[in-house]
């Protein structure tokens, strides 16, 4: 072997060891706190977009983008401090199993239960279904694990790819430009995976790119797949607004809501009352309705202070935000997609298929 191709292997996987060694695994939190993690800033190097430091650091494209509106998402610079937003409210869910949030776009798997297994948090971002591909919700389980999986593209995929000139062969054998990638989890639902992907397209996690299915980085899914066993629970929810108490301190998170739900800021505003109304009913609480607000109109998926610090509670500001509540998702092309009639999403605990899609 040659000295540059040793230095290359060697360069290789030093990279992987990097990105294994960013994994977000945290101790569950302690009875009567909900929150996780910490946040951190990295300084950026020259060559580094906020795509590379987001999978460097297991974080989502849109997920980092949102956390520094700032900086500039393909040239944020040498030294640029780039916040990474690895500090979670968990979602209002049993926590057990695989717990996904579709707005926020993010994965939580509680370990534990088995003997001598310590009880963890760990958390990966995941690409979602596209508007006209919705990912579904409620209440489904891993049914079957597949390593080196063939990926069979259905009609409906075929037809959307051919109006463009790309026609998709009938069966994609395993490997690296698999759109599966290395390791698929089929769910309960017909059709719909947690699975890797292209080695091409690493860089649309975190993004709405999918047709439906749950797609993570290769290093992510190669850690969480091992760890996953057949019949393990899987909740599929939809919570752009999370609240959560660390000590005697109550934290909002908000994500940008799905386009397609078409939520409005009185419309989010509400709903983040109601789940206050609930979380404070046996807890003494004083309401920073400033911070509130600036939490709404600014969704930055991020644990935001809404307690009052000086324990008096501060009115909500009245009156229409100063301007929209603007996503930033992006398609693969960074570009807007088209929208377009959403599928019918089903909702309880028994997922019905919408259709064989990844």
């Amino acid at each position: 072997m040659s000295s540059s191709i040793r230095r290359l292997c060697a360069g290789m996987a030093l990279a992987c060891s990097s990105l294994s060694a960013q994994a977000a695994v945290f101790s569950p939190p302690v009875p009567g706190s909900d929150l996780i993690g910490e946040l951190k800033y990295t300084p950026a190097r020259h060559e580094d977009t906020l795509i590379d430091i987001a999978r460097e650091f297991s974080v989502g494209q849109d997920e980092i983008v949102m956390a520094n509106p700032k900086v500039d998402r393909w040239l944020p610079g040498a030294g640029a401090k780039v916040l990474l937003p690895r500090w979670f409210i968990l979602p209002e869910a049993p926590r057990k199993g695989i717990v996904v949030n579709i707005p926020e776009m993010r994965l939580y798997y509680y370990t534990g239960g088995a003997k001598n297994e310590p009880a963890q948090v760990i958390t990966y971002p995941i690409s979602i279904g596209r508007m006209d591909w919705r990912t579904p919700l409620g209440a489904t389980k891993v049914i079957q694990k597949v390593k080196d999986p063939v990926w069979r593209p259905p009609e409906s995929i075929k037809r959307e790819h051919a109006k463009d000139g790309d026609f998709l062969p009938d069966v994609v054998p395993a490997g690296p430009n698999n759109p599966l990638g290395q390791f698929a989890m089929k769910l309960g639902v017909p059709g719909y995976l947690i699975h890797g992907t292209d080695v091409n397209k690493a860089f649309g996690i975190g993004m709405r790119v999918t047709h439906g299915c749950i797609r993570m980085y290769p290093e992510d899914v190669a850690k969480l797949f091992p760890l996953v066993n057949v019949g393990t629970p899987v909740q599929l929810v939809n919570q752009p607004v999370k609240l959560g108490w660390l000590g005697d301190r109550l934290y909002i998170e908000v994500s940008q809501p799905l386009d397609e739900d078409s939520v409005s800021y009185h419309e989010l505003l509400s709903t983040a009352l109601g789940l206050i109304e609930k979380k404070t009913a046996q807890r003494p609480f004083a309401l920073d309705g400033v911070a509130l607000r600036q939490a709404i109109e600014k969704p930055s998926g991020i644990p935001v202070l809404i307690s009052s610090t000086s324990g008096v509670a501060i009115p909500v500001p009245p009156g229409e935000p100063a301007g929209p509540i603007t996503p930033v998702h992006t398609t693969e092309d960074d570009q807007p997609g088209q929208p377009s009639k959403p599928q019918p999403v089903p909702q309880g605990p028994l997922l019905k298929s919408l259709g064989d899609i990844f």
